[in-house]
């Protein structure tokens, strides 16, 4: 067992306003200057800081939402995590909580890292859960072997609206049932390998179309409604027991009539989380520099204090810690405090004398093929659709994001079709040769995950795409998000094969799908518009 302070050690040698500070999750950043590694040090060894939460940038953060400073791409993200987390450790006055948002694995944050599927992906695997367990485990070994504890993960947000900016493929899908098992299994194999966890985002940010990043998303719900869907997998999971919940930034009226954001709202959090639903263990905030909540409180420290007095434990992302640590201690009784750090020292020490050793079982590109083939989804009108293209004279073409297209390459070169690529330069070529093909296998890789923007699709590629869908008979072959094909003007005999993510072990599965050697075994996970529609 770690040399680590028992909480009753640490009670007694902690001053107040030490236990104060370990309330705080500053964000740290893995391109951080020297000059703001140095301010986060100083930061760390002055005010007792109790848990840091990384990520790539400051120009990726959610400040920056709307991308108006250039992300810069670090070959070396992996190496400096592992430093600066060291360097991090040494100007802590107490051992701290290293913590990430590694949904689908460090990739999420980190370049040149093991990437899993989004939680979309693993929706559409049918009853397979020691697959979802497998993934679960792989990125907490990954988390663990990098110096991390916590993954702030997994979202059981149950995504029943097709518009919603922020959540959608970020969910295991819009059946409460099985984001609720889904999320269990993700859970049970995170907790194999001793990496703590969080729900989120509570009470459930699924059914909006507001991003909180950018604005205060409104649940406007009856409180059966939120019983029988939002709140049923933080129900069940918290009976299940979980180490953290991680709230929302959403207002939902019906739990607290002056629509407070959940972030600052004592009914919400106090009443319903901690009461109702006999949570016991860590509330942490969402990002405290989202715009839903952070315009509110332009006052330094104001918004972290109004959290903590709401029932927060955990002030993730606090941009104002200094400012925060001391309106809460000249304003809450110390009982309250104490409440609270007792909740978070526990967390650390179950994460500092964690004594589980496990081994991995395969690498993350053998896991992704199983989950490749597991997920893969078929939405046909009629049989035989991929045999009749084949056996025809078909155009293979595709619509290509940065990633490389490992799949029309394989069909060119068994079909022996030359590979064409759709863009802005080639659209009056490709036109031409429209004319010459009755059937038309389409790769499709969304430039953006995200539903903003049209998923990246320039107008006119879009335009001429859904032309090409209305005068041919096309396959469509979907490396992405499934909601981008409610923005394609699909028809009653529309054929397209879901594929989910651009990997290479993916885009290998939909190619062996192509030549009859893959069966989809994959069910999609959430209802799209343009099926209801059709």
């Amino acid at each position: 067992m770690h040399n680590f302070l028992s909480y009753k050690e640490a009670s007694e040698k902690l001053a107040l306003d030490q236990k104060v500070g370990q309330l705080f999750m500053p964000a740290v950043f893995i391109n951080d200057t020297e000059e703001e590694v140095q301010q986060i040090e100083d930061l760390l060894r002055t005010h007792a800081i109790g848990a840091i939460c990384f990520f790539h940038s400051r120009a990726s953060a959610a400040t920056n939402f709307e991308g108006k400073k250039k992300v810069v791409h670090n070959e070396h993200s992996y190496d400096r995590l592992r430093q600066l987390i060291s360097r991090y450790q040494r100007a802590a006055q107490f051992p701290l909580l290293v913590a990430i948002d590694a949904e689908w694995g460090l990739a999420m944050r980190i370049e040149n890292t093991n990437q899993y599927p989004y939680a979309i992906t693993l929706g559409a695997i049918k009853e397979n859960h020691q697959l979802i367990f497998e993934v679960g485990k792989q990125i907490a070994l990954d988390c663990r072997e990098a110096g991390i504890h916590w993954n702030l993960a997994p979202a059981v947000d149950i995504n029943n609206n097709p518009e919603n900016p922020v959540i959608g493929y970020r969910s295991f899908g819009d059946d409460k049932h099985k984001v609720l098992s889904k999320g269990k299994a993700y859970l049970e194999g995170m907790k194999s390998a001793g990496v703590l966890n969080a729900i989120k985002h509570f009470p459930g940010h699924g059914d909006t179309a507001t991003d909180s990043h950018l604005g205060l998303p409104v649940i406007d719900k009856s409180m059966q409604e939120l019983r029988d869907n939002e709140l049923y997998p933080f129900s069940e999971l918290i009976k299940q027991g979980v180490d953290a919940v991680m709230v929302g930034h959403l207002a939902v009226p019906v739990l607290d009539g002056s629509e407070n954001p959940a972030t600052t709202s004592s009914k919400i959090i106090t009443d319903v989380l901690r009461t109702n639903l006999e949570f016991n263990g860590v509330i942490s905030s969402d990002a405290l520099n989202m715009h839903a909540v952070s315009k509110e409180y332009p006052i330094k420290g104001t918004l972290e204090s109004a959290a903590f007095a709401a029932g927060m434990d955990m002030m993730c992302f606090s941009e104002h810690p200094r400012e925060g640590i001391q309106n809460i201690l000249n304003t809450y009784a110390e009982e309250r405090i104490e409440a609270s750090f007792k909740r978070i020292w526990e967390l650390k020490e179950q994460a500092y004398t964690s004594e589980i050793k496990i081994q991995r079982t395969c690498d993350a590109s053998e896991l992704n093929k199983q989950l490749a083939r597991e997920s893969i989804t078929e939405l046909y009108q009629g049989a035989n659709v991929v045999k009749q293209i084949k056996q025809s004279n078909f155009l293979n073409l595709s619509v290509e994001n940065q990633k490389g297209n490992v799949f029309s390459k394989s069909v060119e070169k068994q079909f022996e079709k030359e590979h064409h690529i759709l863009d802005l330069d080639s659209v009056g070529e490709i036109k031409k040769l429209i004319t010459k093909h009755e059937n038309v296998v389409l790769a499709l890789f969304p430039p953006m995950v995200k539903p903003k923007n049209k998923f990246g699709f320039q107008t006119e590629i879009l335009n001429f795409i859904n032309e090409i869908i209305q005068q041919k008979n096309v396959l469509i072959y979907l490396f992405g998000n499934p909601y981008a094909l409610d923005i394609l003007q699909l028809h009653s005999s529309s054929n397209t094969v879901i594929a989910y993510q651009d990997f290479p072990e993916f885009q290998n599965v939909a190619y062996q799908h192509f030549l009859g050697q893959q069966k989809a075994k994959g069910k999609l996970p959430v209802k799209l518009k343009t099926l209801q529609s059709i």
